[in-house]
């Protein structure tokens, strides 16, 4: 799965746990949008989670 370009998060294992008490694997994955950045003044299209896009930490190139 892809990852996040800023922060580096990706999918993470679990288990998915029924009300009888059975474990079955599961993933959890982030919420990665594909938008294009300003990477050294030349726009760049990569994967980023919303977190850094909420947070202000990327030049969005328009």
């Amino acid at each position: 799965m892809a990852t996040c370009s800023i922060c580096g998060k990706r999918a993470v294992t679990g288990n998915q746990v029924s009300h009888s008490n059975i474990k079955t694997k599961r993933t959890w994955a982030p919420n990665l949008q594909r938008v294009k950045l300003l990477v050294n003044g030349t726009p760049r299209r990569a994967y980023v989670c919303t977190r850094c896009l909420r947070s202000g930490k990327v030049q969005r190139a328009i």
